[in-house]
């Protein structure tokens, strides 16, 4: 068909429906697992909304079931927990008990239990993961980052060759291809088979709560 314009000459509108199907050439990637996040405290309408209880999430993971607060392993003075938002497949921290800021508030058993329950936690990827290579790091005080500044942890994010891909740059988006408590899970059993050839405790201080420091 055509039609006349103003503008002169005899332009042609072809019918869409007439147009032979095309595929739109992009890839799907489907992570239903997010919706866990995106829809995580979020109002009735739909509408998002921030989370009511303020409540320190490290202090509050270790009093709930390893399957709800998301615990790896619990150790004598310290335990390791997933992040709920992380940086890589895999992520998790190491955390005393103890509502302390800093590495240097730790006591000399809290300090020694925390490196050792990183090098057992790498260990554990290495079996469950195999990473070629990991990131260790404590962010102290808001100024340098940390989510929680108020409560120490360490993050321990195991890192794959070829991994990296444009999602997080582009669209403000992670891969992961686990689910978060299938990932706890495979952790957990690991962290039970190695933590006594590390000498630390299969599993260590119950589900109780622990004192802040008042110093």
């Amino acid at each position: 068909m055509s039609q006349n314009h103003d503008c002169g000459g005899d332009v042609r509108v072809d019918d869409p429906e007439q147009f032979p199907p095309r595929e739109d050439g992009y890839q799907r990637l489907w992570t239903p697992q997010r919706m866990s996040y995106v829809l995580r405290g979020s109002a009735d309408d739909g509408a998002a909304k921030k989370p009511k209880n303020t409540e320190c999430p490290f202090c509050a993971g270790p009093r709930k079931s390893d399957e709800d607060g998301l615990i790896a392993w619990r150790g004598t003075h310290v335990f390791a927990i997933m992040n709920l938002y992380p940086y890589n497949c895999g992520h998790l921290m190491i955390c005393p008990y103890r509502h302390v800021s800093f590495l240097t508030d730790l006591t000399d058993d809290e300090l020694f239990e925390f490196e050792k329950a990183s090098a057992l936690a790498m260990n554990v990827m290495k079996t469950v993961s195999h990473p070629d290579g990991w990131n260790l790091g404590i962010n102290q005080g808001e100024v340098a980052g940390a989510g929680v500044a108020t409560h120490l942890h360490q993050h321990i994010v195991p890192r794959w060759n070829g991994d990296s891909n444009f999602m997080p740059i582009v669209a403000q988006t992670r891969t992961m291809p686990i689910l978060l408590h299938e990932q706890r899970e495979a952790y957990a059993a690991a962290f039970e088979k190695l933590a006594p050839s590390h000498g630390l405790p299969l599993e260590g201080a119950p589900t109780q709560d622990h004192e802040e420091d008042e110093d």
